[in-house]
C-alpha cells in the first residue's frame, strides 16, 4: 500500500489587513498547485480523498482535472479549528500564535483561546483515521507495535488535507504518540508531497515514511511554510 499525503498551496489568511477564517489560495498559490497537479499527473492514484476546507479544495481542483476524477471530500481531514477571527486585524492572530509558542509544553495541549484544542483535534484525527482505515480493511493488529493488517496491500491512496493533519496521520500510521506541536514536529511546506509504504511482516504491516515535505517540483521562491 502506498500512502500520498499532500499539503495545499499557500492560503491567503490575511487581505487588506484583516484576517480570513477559510480563506482562498494566493496567486503564487495556485501556481504552487498547478505545479502539484504537473508532478502528480502520470501518477497512479485508486483514491484521492480531499478536506472539506477551501484551501485544499482549490488545491485539489487541478490535481483532479489532470487525473480525470471527481472531487471526494472526507470531513476528518479537516485541520484544527482555530478561534473565529474573520474580519478582525491580523495581527491578533499573529498574536495569538506568539503567545502559544511561548507556553510550556504541557500548556500547548489547550490550543489557542476559543479554538478546538490541540488534545481534541489529534484525537479527533485518530479516530477519523482509524474509522476510515477500518471501513476499507486497513486495521492495527497489535496495541504495542505498529504492525497492521491491510486486505488490498497493493492499493494506492490519495490525500489532499494540512500540515497539522498529514503530520498527525503520519504519526497515526507509524505507531508514534502526539505532542501538541506537531506542525513543529514534521516541517511540511505548502504544496508539498509525503509519501508512506506498507512494509511486509511475518504477521502483517507496517507503515515506513519514505519521503516528507518533497517541494523539488516547485521554484525556490515558491517555496512557503
Amino acid at each position: 500500500m502506498f500512502i500520498t499525503l499532500i499539503r495545499h498551496a499557500e492560503p491567503e489568511w490575511v487581505r487588506d489587513g484583516l484576517s480570513q477564517d477559510n480563506p482562498p489560495l494566493t496567486a503564487r498559490g495556485h501556481r504552487q498547485a498547478h505545479k502539484l497537479a504537473d508532478r502528480l499527473e502520470q501518477e497512479h492514484f485508486d483514491h484521492v480523498y480531499v478536506s472539506p476546507l477551501l484551501r485544499t479544495r482549490q488545491t485539489a481542483a487541478p490535481i483532479l482535472d489532470a487525473q480525470r476524477r471527481g472531487e471526494v471530500i472526507e470531513p476528518w481531514l479537516e485541520e484544527i479549528r482555530s478561534p473565529i477571527w474573520q474580519g478582525s486585524p491580523g495581527e491578533k492572530a499573529e498574536a495569538a500564535y506568539r503567545e502559544e509558542r511561548r507556553r510550556p509544553a504541557a500548556e500547548r495541549w489547550k490550543g489557542l483561546p476559543g479554538g478546538e484544542s490541540v488534545r481534541d483535534f489529534t484525537d479527533r484525527i485518530h479516530l477519523g483515521a482509524n474509522q476510515f482505515l477500518a471501513e476499507r480493511g486497513i486495521f492495527r493488529i497489535e496495541h504495542d507495535l505498529p504492525v497492521w493488517h491491510i486486505e488490498e496491500p497493493g492499493d494506492r491512496l490519495a490525500f489532499i488535507a494540512h500540515a497539522g493533519t498529514n503530520s498527525v496521520f503520519i504519526c497515526h500510521l507509524l505507531g508514534l504518540a502526539p505532542t501538541p506541536w506537531e506542525w513543529e514536529r514534521f516541517v511540511i511546506g505548502h504544496a508539498t508531497i509525503s509519501r508512506l509504504e506498507a512494509l511486509t511482516l511475518g504477521d502483517g504491516f507496517t507503515f515506513s515514511l519514505t519521503r516528507l515535505a518533497d517541494n523539488s517540483h516547485l521554484e525556490s521562491s515558491d517555496h512557503t511554510y
